[in-house]
C-alpha cells in the first residue's frame, strides 16, 4: 500500500502545485504592475518633454510679437535663422487672416497655404483654430509628412497691436529621443522583471521545498504507522501549524507503541493464563484418572485402599473446584464494570472474626494473631465478605510461611487513611520476587506453597482496588514479611 501511494503523477505534488501558482501569482503581479508603471512613466515624460516645449513656444511667440510691433523684420529673420539652426526645431508662422493687424508676409504664411499641408486635416486644424482664439494647445501624434514617426506639436498665439490675436507659431519636435527613452526603459523593466522572477522562483522553490518536506515526512511516517511500524517518527521540530501536526503525528506514533506493547503483554498474559491454567488442571485430572483407573481395572481391591482412592479422588475435585472458583472470582473482579456493595463495615469486628479461623489454620504449629487498633470501631464502605476473604489470604499466607511458636502482628491505625498492617516472622520474600507475588499463578518455590494456585495474592490486590485502596509488600528474608492495606477513611470512625 506504502509503494502504490506514493506513486503519484508529477504534476499531482504539493510541490509542483505550490511553485506553479507562486509563479503564476508573481508573473502576473509583475506585468501588471509593471504595465502600469510604464505607462505613467511614459506619460510623465512625454508630459514634461511637452511642457518644456511649450515654455519654448511661448518665449518664440513673445519675441516674434515684439519685433512684429516693432516692424523689425530683418531682426526677426535673423533669431529665427539662429534658432532653427541651434534648435534644430521645424518652426511655422501662420498668420490670422480675420485680425484686423495680422501678421505680414515678412513674418509669416497664410493660413490658406499652410492648409494646403497633406497633414492639416489630422494634426494643424484643430491647434490653429485654437491658437487663433488665443488658447495655447498642443498634442503628440504621428505624421507621416515627418517620416513616419511621433510628433509633438504646439501652438502659441501671438499677439499684435491692441493684444488681439495676429497669428500663431505652430513648432514641432521630434519626440523619437523620448521614445527611445521609454523604449529602452521597457527593455530595462522586462530584463529586471526576469531577473526578479527568476529570484522569485527559485525562492518559491526553496520555500516550496521547506513546505512539502516536512509534509512528505508526516506522510510517509503515517504509512509506517499503517504497516504496523510503531518505532517510526517524523523527525520535523517547527514552532507552526506543520510542527503541531507532526508533533501530533509523533504522540500517535508512541501511543500507538505502548498500546501494541500492551496489546503483545496481554496476549503472553493470556498465552500464560492458558498454560498455567493447563498446568494447574493437568495434575488433579492425572491423579483421578491413575486412581479411577485403578479401580475400574480391580486393581486396588482392599476397602481401606479403595476408600483412600475415593478420598484422594474427592479431594482433587475439590482443588479443582477451587482453582475454578478463585478463576471465575478473579475474572469478575478484573471487569471493569464490576463494581462492589458497599456498606459501612467495621474492620475491627472482621479481625476479630479472622482470629478464630487464624486461630483454628494456626493451631498446629502453635502460631498466634495479634491484633492491635487505635481505635475499638474502625469504619470504612464495604463488602464485608470480600474484606474477609482478602485478609484471609493474607493471614493464611502469613501462617504458611512462619515458623512453629511465632506470632503474626495485625495493626489497624487510622490518619486521614485507613492502614492495615499484617506482619509475620516467616521466610521472608527476596526483592527480585516482591516483583511478582501479585500477578496470577506466580507460587514461589518453597514446599509450602506445593498445593496453592498462585491466584490468592491476585484476588487480595484486586478486592482492595475494588474497595478504593491499595496493597504494599515490606519484606526481607530471614526477617519476615509485612502487607500493607490503605483504604479511605469514614468520617465518622471515633473513639468510644
Amino acid at each position: 500500500m506504502a509503494q502504490q501511494t506514493e506513486k503519484k503523477k508529477f504534476h499531482k505534488l504539493l510541490f509542483v502545485k505550490t511553485c506553479f501558482w507562486f509563479a503564476i501569482i508573481m508573473i502576473l503581479f509583475a506585468v501588471v504592475l509593471g504595465f502600469i508603471y510604464m505607462r505613467l512613466y511614459e506619460q510623465t515624460i512625454m508630459n514634461d518633454y511637452m511642457d518644456q516645449t511649450k515654455a519654448k513656444a511661448g518665449r518664440v511667440a513673445k519675441r516674434c510679437s515684439t519685433f512684429f510691433l516693432q516692424g523689425d523684420t530683418e531682426g526677426w529673420k535673423e533669431y529665427l535663422t539662429l534658432l532653427t539652426e541651434i534648435e534644430q526645431t521645424e518652426i511655422w508662422m501662420v498668420s490670422n487672416d480675420e485680425a484686423m493687424y495680422p501678421l505680414t508676409g515678412e513674418y509669416a504664411i497664410s493660413r490658406e497655404f499652410f492648409s494646403q499641408l497633406d497633414s492639416y486635416q489630422s494634426g494643424y486644424r484643430d491647434i490653429l483654430n485654437n491658437v487663433f482664439h488665443n488658447i495655447p494647445s498642443g498634442k503628440n501624434w504621428f505624421s507621416e509628412d515627418h517620416g513616419g514617426m511621433n510628433i509633438i506639436t504646439i501652438g502659441m498665439p501671438v499677439l499684435g497691436v491692441n493684444g488681439e490675436v495676429a497669428g500663431g507659431i505652430i513648432m514641432n519636435v521630434k519626440a523619437e529621443n523620448q521614445k527611445e527613452v521609454v523604449d529602452s526603459s521597457w527593455r530595462l523593466m522586462f530584463i529586471s522583471g526576469g531577473i526578479a522572477l527568476g529570484i522569485a522562483f527559485i525562492t518559491a522553490l526553496i520555500y516550496a521545498r521547506a513546505l512539502s518536506n516536512p509534509i512528505l515526512k508526516i506522510r510517509r511516517t503515517a504509512l509506517e504507522l499503517a504497516d504496523g511500524n510503531y518505532e517510526v517518527t517524523t523527525n520535523v521540530h517547527q514552532n507552526d501549524e506543520i510542527g503541531e501536526l507532526a508533533y501530533t503525528m509523533d504522540f500517535l506514533s508512541e501511543k500507538l507503541k505502548e498500546n501494541e506493547i500492551e496489546r503483545q503483554n496481554l496476549e503472553q498474559m493470556r498465552f500464560d493464563f492458558f498454560a498455567n491454567v493447563s498446568h494447574e488442571l493437568r495434575t488433579p485430572i492425572t491423579v483421578m484418572r491413575a486412581y479411577t483407573e485403578s479401580l475400574v481395572d480391580g486393581v486396588v481391591t482392599k476397602p481401606e485402599k479403595i476408600q483412600h482412592s475415593y478420598e484422594r479422588m474427592l479431594g482433587e475435585c475439590q482443588g479443582m473446584e477451587r482453582l475454578v472458583g478463585d478463576l471465575l472470582l478473579l475474572s469478575k473482579m478484573q471487569n471493569p464494570d464490576f463494581t462492589v456493595e458497599k456498606e459501612p463495615v467495621n474492620l475491627v469486628q472482621i479481625f476479630e472474626d479472622l482470629r478464630k479461623s487464624a486461630g483454628a489454620i494456626g493451631k498446629e504449629k502453635n502460631i498466634t494473631a495479634d491484633l492491635y487498633t487505635e481505635l475499638p470501631v474502625v469504619m470504612m464502605l464495604g463488602d464485608y465478605d470480600r474484606l474477609r476473604q482478602m485478609f484471609l489470604v493474607i493471614l493464611d499466607n502469613a501462617i504458611k510461611f512462619s515458623p512453629e511458636g511465632s506470632v503474626v502482628y495485625i495493626r489497624i491505625t487510622c490518619d486521614e487513611q485507613i492502614t492495615v498492617s499484617i506482619r509475620d516472622e516467616g521466610v521472608g520474600i527476596s526483592e527480585e520476587e516482591q516483583k511478582y507475588i501479585f500477578e496470577k499463578f506466580y507460587k514461589s518455590r518453597l514446599r509450602q506453597n506445593a498445593k496453592g494456585s498462585g491466584l490468592g495474592l491476585a484476588i487480595a490486590k484486586q478486592i482492595a482496588i475494588k474497595h478504593g485502596g491499595t496493597i504494599e509488600i515490606q519484606s526481607e528474608v530471614g526477617k519476615g514479611t509485612e502487607i500493607i492495606f490503605s483504604f479511605p477513611e469514614m468520617a465518622d470512625n471515633y473513639e468510644l
